[in-house]
């Protein structure tokens, strides 16, 4: 089942799911946009990483697929590894790869990805993988 925005809230209230900092612009009816922690190009043909400002942390009956937003898709931008596993903490580093015909210009704070959270039932692993505890873009 994948998370409303009321869910997502509740669950940022109880603590258990964590998303600082909170932007309110950012919660969508049924995914939450991640916003580019820094300024970037991104240029024809490459893949720029660009870590999100939010720190996401899962608790295991969580996960959550990330997908580019629509106004960048549309614009000839790819997402690449694309899914958050239980347990992880840290800002997600955001693999955007630029298919459009010209560069396209990334401002601090702007909304770029959608996490889309979603329920894991029986959840017993978590990840604990070298991502954990990112801060910024980690190749």
């Amino acid at each position: 089942m994948i998370l409303s925005s009321s869910e997502i809230a509740r669950r940022r209230g109880v603590g258990d799911l964590i998303i600082e900092p909170y932007n309110v612009a950012s919660q969508q009816p049924a995914s939450y946009d991640l916003r580019a922690a820094g300024a970037a190009t991104l240029q024809r043909g490459a893949c720029t990483l660009i870590p999100s400002i939010e720190w996401v942390e899962l608790p295991a009956d969580l996960a959550a697929t990330l997908r580019c937003r629509s106004s960048l898709g549309r614009r000839g931008v790819l997402l690449g590894a694309g899914f958050v596993d239980p347990g992880f903490r840290g800002q997600l580093t955001l693999c955007l790869t630029n298919m459009g015909p010209e560069p396209i210009d990334i401002s601090e704070g702007d909304r770029i990805v959608q996490m889309i959270i979603q329920e894991v039932k029986n959840g017993e692993h978590l990840y604990q993988g070298r991502y954990q505890d990112s801060e910024g873009a980690v190749r």
